[in-house]
């Protein structure tokens, strides 16, 4: 299963969910059984009958910061649109950037705030060989007061064209998001309320918090037609040593360990390279294909991925293969919702 072409599917459009469900918990949830290959239909409240004690959720608590740009070059006066990824101790950006014409180094950018009116300026530094820009903001605020002014929702360009409402405030970010620095949702955390998360630990299903700032390959496609090929760019992230000793106590009891999410179980499973789970703190670059090994996940709960996609590559060598395909098909044929928005699924 090395070939990009062996993860494509075909999906009607109007199943890409444009708006998130009414109430978070009211998103649809297929239930998966791997050792006996079934598939039910359940909704996201239902996971307190679909979890018990002793097991444990592991929720990515990284909070999306205001990362759209939108401003005009300085010299020309064209249209320009960024997505900040990420910022260094010498308060240079990285972003990605599109406009008509072919952008320069030393060229500036006119951003705008969320009012339309003019503010800082960016002066393009430099293009790296992936395409991202490192930029200096022409201000001496720190980098997250800046964004909040500044800066946008940063939606998937599948919804509504990355065109932000009033309600993607709150709802293209969890309930227990806490430390900002992605660029976008760990989107399988949406579903949940904080009065479903209390339930759930009412009845024994506890939680803990790692971290993984969602980033740049979120956003760019695989291109390689082999995914041996695919370089994966880093992401930062980290698990501290109470949340691991949660985690082992949870397996010893006899619990599952529930990632919530691809970038959940990315963090656990770099943190868990030498077969045990440690604390880790540091950039990973793991790229979870087959022949992979799973040392620290024992349940996946996700939403439902493009097609070409390393996340798409990371669910079905979880899932296996043949079921995963299944699932999609079934997920198709039942008018489940796709993606960002969408409903998800919980394999168990």
């Amino acid at each position: 299963m090395d070939e990009l072409d062996q993860y494509d599917y075909t999906l009607p459009k109007d199943l890409i969910a444009q708006q998130p469900a009414s109430r978070r918990v009211d998103a649809r949830l297929m239930v998966v059984r791997r050792k006996e290959a079934e598939i039910e239909h359940h909704h996201i409240r239902d996971l307190p009958q679909l979890l018990q004690a002793p097991d444990c959720l592991v929720l990515n608590d990284t909070r999306v910061v205001p990362a759209r740009l939108i401003g005009r070059r300085a010299m020309t006066g064209g249209r320009w649109e960024g997505l900040f990824l990420a910022d260094d101790a010498q308060g240079l950006w990285q972003i990605l950037g599109k406009t008509r014409g072919k952008l320069t180094p030393g060229e500036s950018i006119q951003l705008t705030n969320a009012h339309g009116q003019d503010d800082i300026e960016l002066l393009l530094i430099d293009k790296r060989d992936d395409g991202v820009w490192i930029a200096r903001p022409r201000s001496a605020e720190a980098t997250l007061p800046l964004l909040e002014r500044v800066g946008r929702i940063p939606l998937p360009h599948y919804i509504r064209e990355g065109a932000a409402l009033e309600d993607d405030v709150e709802r293209y970010q969890t309930v227990f998001a806490r430390h900002a620095g992605s660029a976008a949702a760990p989107t399988a955390g949406l579903h949940f309320s904080r009065e479903l998360l209390e339930q759930l630990e009412s009845q024994g299903v506890s939680s803990v918090r790692v971290t993984l700032h969602v980033g740049l390959d979120t956003f760019r496609p695989v291109t390689v037609t082999s995914l041996s090929e695919h370089k994966m760019h880093s992401e930062w992230g980290r698990i501290e040593a109470d949340a691991v000793e949660k985690l082992r106590a949870t397996r010893e009891r006899g619990g599952r360990v529930v990632a919530v999410g691809t970038t959940a179980t990315r963090v656990l499973e770099t943190a868990a390279r030498s077969g045990d789970l440690t604390a880790w703190t540091g950039h990973t670059e793991l790229f979870i294909r087959p022949p992979f090994k799973f040392h620290a996940v024992d349940t996946l709960l996700t939403n439902f991925h493009l097609p070409r996609t390393t996340l798409l590559v990371l669910v079905r060598t979880f899932g296996g293969d043949a079921l995963m395909k299944r699932a999609y098909e079934e997920a198709i044929r039942e008018r489940y919702r796709f993606y960002s928005y969408g409903d998800a699924m919980l394999i168990v």
